[in-house]
């Protein structure tokens, strides 16, 4: 198709600008996750990009959301450590978790991640990292990369945001992206849980984001023997990896 661009960022690559609209490869999950997109869309909630269908290469069609992202550079901008952000992310995922709420995946839903879906669970975005961001004018606009989406607890899918903004992440990893404030990561942890609204203690959400973290591992391990050729880049890049310096670090946090 002519008038397409490259669209860097992200984690696995593939999508591509075809004018105000994103194309990306489609999967056995894109309709459940149109589904859950066109829930969203339908709720009022303009922090994710809309479905548009399918194109006439088979690639699922998105409307572009607004603001730059990280792109491939290392490391991040500024914005992407700051408490305003960490705060603006925590508001996100609150309303991203009330909007989704009253969602019930179609029958036979299928999702790349997670198991099947039933009541007390929610369909989590499950990637609301910084390279899925979207950022304009000082103020985050919403997450694109909903192809991870699948059924998790809500517990499940705030650790995860917070593993990936505070961040909990390895060490060197965080660097390389610009964080080495490790002595502050305590404070910007709670500053993120009580944005969101969660009262629990913060060790709760550190051992959740380790068993999530161990979890991601097995799964993209998993998915790339199956063929999925996004996890098997994944793979190729260390990603897998990384996670798993992650979880043994996190075993002694917050030293």
């Amino acid at each position: 198709m002519s008038g397409e661009r490259g669209l860097s960022g992200g984690r696995t690559g593939g999508a591509v600008r075809v004018g105000e609209t994103v194309r990306r490869p489609a999967g056995a999950w894109t309709p459940a996750v149109h589904a859950l997109l066109t829930h969203l869309e339908d709720a009022g909630f303009d922090g994710a990009p809309a479905a548009r269908g399918i194109d006439e290469q088979g690639r699922e069609i998105l409307t572009l959301l607004p603001g730059e992202t990280v792109g491939d550079e290392r490391p991040w901008p500024p914005w992407t450590h700051s408490d305003e952000t960490l705060w603006q992310v925590a508001q996100w995922l609150r309303e991203y978790h009330a909007a989704v709420a009253g969602f019930v995946p179609p029958e036979g839903a299928v999702w790349r991640k997670g198991g099947a879906w039933e009541p007390g669970l929610i369909i989590g975005h499950n990637d609301a990292a910084p390279c899925n961001a979207h950022y304009a004018d000082g103020r985050l606009t919403g997450f694109a990369g909903w192809d991870f989406a699948g059924p998790v607890t809500v517990e499940a899918d705030l650790a995860f945001t917070a593993f990936a903004w505070v961040p909990l992440s390895a060490r060197e990893v965080a660097a390389a992206e610009g964080f080495t404030a490790f002595g502050d990561r305590s404070r910007r942890l709670r500053l993120l849980l009580d944005a969101y609204g969660w009262r629990g203690d913060s060790s709760q959400i550190v051992r959740e984001a380790r068993d999530r973290v161990s979890a991601s591992i097995h799964d993209i391990r998993r998915l790339a023997m199956a063929g999925d050729p996004g996890c098997q880049q994944l793979i190729e890049a260390g990603y897998d990896l990384e996670l798993a310096t992650a979880v043994k670090e996190l075993a002694t946090f917050p030293r």
